[in-house]
């Protein structure tokens, strides 16, 4: 049988990019130490969906209320790297990129991080041009951390922080090296859960990635027997954090049968983990296409038929015998392979649509965010921005709703909404702005500032100016607040803008359109538009009215308004200029599906 590679591709190209810039059922023979579980008193009043710390029962997994939810998340990884944080950061800020991820759909996030980061180290490749990430100023990798934890779980997404390597360098077979020991793989686990003990944003670690051969399942040889080492680490986390649920994903090798890097769970039926805390436990399989390494089962003349057997045999079956949660920590592709756009469409209807099954399904999370993950490519494209809409789209029945807001400690309480929001001047390139300050119990932070759909800065103050903008122009601005726990307001009343001067004159532009996937209950479209002038445009708007009843609920490389059928598209600060006979484009969601292809109108000044 053919392994993946010894190295992943998908982490080779970071530092030269960036340079340049479950629970088991009643444990046998483990008797909990602790409370079971966390549930409400039956007079509490029902809180939303995912509130609080989770459980697990049989194969589901249930929020402090004992509600089902489902994990449907996203790997962003950097943490791991040498750029000790998360990428993209060199080109957007942080709270648009979570933004983005919630309101595409997801509604957990996986952060890889290596044990450098409890070094002290710092983060680099962070841009704090126009006020992005101006709150990242100065901080380490894990207080950077806290601030991506906090603004998640205040917008409603959760949180599994995932023990990728024991350093920077390079993935590992096993949970230590000679560089890094047991000891300090499990003391850095205590303190990640000690640090986060309290902050519901935070559900679950994932131990280490991808363990491997030598790796064994059971074999009881302590150097080398990951399950055992499992419930080492495992119960060494709830010892400060009993809330916590652990992720133990597989090995390579079981009983002389290899999968993927941490994708054989085929021993946990003869030899389960065993915890100190009950309904802790969710097994982590991961499971990849031909774009990572080849396989038998791909070229199986069955095939895609072949695959739900491979995956009931490897992992699946835990989930199926009601044993524990699964979760798919990792699945990804680049889906330029026919087999592999067949792979991942097997796969999504493996793991169970959540219209038909809500939370009594399989959870995951897909590789990856990042675009330059290099064996799979990422949900982003190369420009951090645009959205792989063919590659979302596969996800969209298997997606689930958000979450309640968590996270800051306890604080879920957002600031006021600003108010009194008013122009106070304009030339032809800039427009000036001033606001009423809101007020917040735990103090507010500072504001965000947005150009139609997209966050252009920050202040701390109640005044902020925008620049470099088109003359003889109109631009919407919205403004929110954002405490000092992370939790960010709503936003406040729109108010337009108009450059002095003439805009240059029209160029000329035509659009046209592309429907990229279709689901019946939503679809993504993507609109191309290619400059007819002579000249450079300086920026461009395309309008359309809806023949139905659509309306958008995200853009990509383009700002929008909606005024009942009428949608209006501006440009984002990157893709204004286009060359004369040269192209540009955008994507959006909306719903419902089947909308036709409406007639656009573009111009370009």
């Amino acid at each position: 049988m053919r392994h993946p590679p010894s190295h992943r591709l998908r982490h080779a190209l970071v530092a030269l990019l960036t340079a340049a810039v479950a629970a088991l059922l009643p444990l046998a023979g483990a008797a909990p130490a602790q409370a079971a579980t966390a549930t409400s008193s039956p007079s509490a009043v029902a809180a939303a969906p995912g509130a609080g710390y989770w459980h697990t029962d049989g194969r589901r997994i249930l929020d402090a209320q004992s509600q089902p939810v489902r994990m449907a998340g996203i790997n962003w990884f950097g943490f791991e790297t040498a750029n000790y944080v998360t990428h993209g950061l060199w080109s957007r800020d942080y709270k648009s990129m979570i933004d983005q991820m919630k309101t595409l759909g997801y509604n957990t996030i996986r952060l890889p991080y290596s044990d450098d980061i409890f070094k002290g180290t710092q983060p680099n490749s962070i841009t704090f041009a126009g006020g992005m990430n101006a709150d990242l100023q100065g901080l380490n990798s894990l207080q950077v951390m806290d601030k991506i934890v906090n603004y998640a779980g205040s917008v409603g997404l959760k949180v599994v922080l995932d023990r990728h390597r024991p350093d920077s360098s390079a993935q590992s077979a096993l949970w230590y090296t000679s560089a890094v020991p047991e000891s300090t793989w499990i003391a850095d686990l205590k303190a990640l859960a000690t640090r986060y003990n309290g902050n519901t944003a935070v559900i679950g670690i994932d131990l280490h990635n991808e363990p491997h051969d030598p790796a064994c399942w059971g074999c009881g040889d302590t150097s080398i027997d990951w399950r055992l080492a499992a419930e080492r680490g495992g119960n060494a986390v709830l010892s400060v954090n009993p809330n916590l649920l652990i992720f133990v994903e597989g090995v390579q090798t079981v009983n002389g049968q290899s999968y993927w890097w941490g994708g054989n769970l085929a021993g946990v039926a003869a030899a389960p983990v065993r915890l100190s805390v009950a309904n802790r436990v969710v097994y982590s399989a991961h499971d990849y296409a031909t774009s990572v390494a080849q396989q038998p089962w791909f070229s199986d003349p069955s095939f895609p038929s072949n695959m739900p057997g491979i995956w009931d045999k490897n992992w699946g079956y835990i989930f199926k015998q009601n044993i524990a949660p699964v979760w798919l920590g990792e699945f990804g592709t680049t889906l330029q392979a026919t087999v592999d756009q067949k792979w991942l469409a097997a796969l999504v209807d493996y793991l169970r649509p959540t219209a038909t099954y809500g939370g009594d399904s399989f959870n995951w999370t897909f590789w990856s965010w990042n675009p330059n993950s290099g064996d799979t490519g990422g949900i982003l494209k190369d420009d951090w921005q645009t959205v792989d809409t063919v590659k979302d789209g596969y996800l969209a029945t298997i997606k689930a709703p958000g979450f309640g807001g968590a996270g800051g400690g306890g604080d879920t309480t957002p600031p006021s909404v600003p108010t009194g929001l008013g122009v106070t001047g304009t030339t032809s390139s800039s427009v000036t702005l001033s606001w009423n300050a809101s007020t917040d119990a735990g103090g507010v932070a500072g504001y965000d500032i947005y150009r139609g759909t997209g966050m252009i800065g920050q202040a701390t103050g109640t005044t902020f100016t925008d620049t470099g903008l088109t003359a003889g122009t109109r631009y919407d601005y919205t403004v929110r607040a954002r405490d000092t726990a992370g939790n960010i307001s709503a936003a406040s009343a729109s108010v337009s803008a108009t450059t002095t001067g003439s805009g240059g004159g029209s160029t000329g532009c035509t659009a046209t359109y592309k429907v990229s996937s279709d689901w019946g209950s939503g679809f993504n479209a993507d609109i191309t538009l290619t400059n007819t002038g002579a000249t450079t445009s300086k920026s461009w708007q395309v309008t359309w009215d809806w023949p139905g009843s659509q309306t958008v609920s995200s853009m990509w490389n383009a700002t929008y308004s909606q005024v009942g059928k009428t949608v209006t598209a501006r440009n984002a600060d990157h893709n204004g200029a286009i060359a004369a006979g040269a192209s540009t484009g955008f994507g959006f969601g909306a719903a419902p599906g089947g909308a036709g292809v409406p007639v656009l109108n573009c111009t370009a000044s």
